[in-house]
């Protein structure tokens, strides 16, 4: 039998590339995204259905799944991969922008998840791809918001892959560094008052700096590589990093002790 994909956030970078790659290796697709309109690239291929899913929206959810099973059978693997990255400083940050932030990529993660565990329960299988990112394991500056939602994420993966265990599930977690997506443009949510003027000159040197972090990006096909990996390997490996630059920058987080690795931070970005 076919086995099927369900991925979040499809319509461009990450999502898009491993909808493409997934496609082509026989998987059938179920792209969703906020915006159909901007799926009708993936709706021209085959076993690809493009429908309508916003993780803030219940009912989209629920719609979305719905309809995946009834158009494949079975749904095998979901990738929760919507999300988008809020920097700047706390202090400026609108409190429904910090609740935007913390339901687009954590609280709605938690209920396409959800609406997809019975299904995983019956069917006695079922992997759980989450979107990290080398922001899961270590912190930029300007970035409570986006680390926090990213170091949840982690968590939550870690600890939910004891419950699927139980009934032959399976959770993954796929941690990309710099990559050449649309992450630092429509994805990117910046704050700062600069009326605040303590954080003016360590805002001005982090986005001076933050550019140079994606003149060698990886291309979105480098973590669809990695999310193929992860869903076909057959292993109980937990944590994939994806991109040259985050599987260098994990490890030295790894083995740093927190004064010599934020330390490293500050002087990269000239604090």
């Amino acid at each position: 039998m076919d086995k099927t994909i369900l991925i979040t956030g499809a319509s461009t970078g990450i999502g898009a590339a491993t909808a493409k790659l997934f496609q082509s290796k026989g998987w059938n697709v179920i792209a969703t995204m906020r915006n159909t309109q901007n799926g009708a690239e993936l709706a021209s291929l085959n076993n690809v259905l493009v429908t309508q899913l916003d993780v803030l929206d219940l009912a989209s959810i629920e719609r979305a799944v719905n309809e995946g099973i009834r158009k494949f059978g079975k749904i095998d693997v979901l990738l929760n991969n919507a999300g988008y990255g809020a920097y700047g400083t706390l202090e400026s940050y609108p409190r429904e922008n910090i609740i935007r932030q913390f339901n687009t990529n954590v609280i709605g993660l938690l209920d396409v998840t959800k609406a997809l565990l019975p299904h995983f329960r019956t069917n006695k299988n079922g992997t759980i791809i989450n979107i990290s990112s080398i922001g899961g394991k270590m912190t930029f500056p300007l970035g409570s918001l986006y680390h926090g939602t990213k170091f949840a994420v982690e968590g939550i993966s870690e600890s939910l892959s004891f419950e699927v265990e139980q009934f032959g599930g399976k959770v993954k977690i796929v941690e990309p560094g710099a990559i050449a997506t649309d992450f630092a443009g429509r994805s990117f949510d910046f704050s700062n008052n600069e009326s605040h003027t303590e954080y003016q000159a360590m805002v001005c040197k982090v986005m001076t700096a933050l550019p140079a972090l994606f003149e060698h990006a990886s291309p979105a096909s480098v973590v669809a590589e990695v999310i193929y990996e992860a869903a076909t390997d057959g292993t109980d490996r937990l944590r994939y990093a994806a991109g040259e630059d985050a599987k260098v920058i994990i490890s030295n987080r790894e083995q740093a002790d927190d004064q010599t690795f934020i330390g490293a931070m500050k002087a990269q970005f000239g604090l």
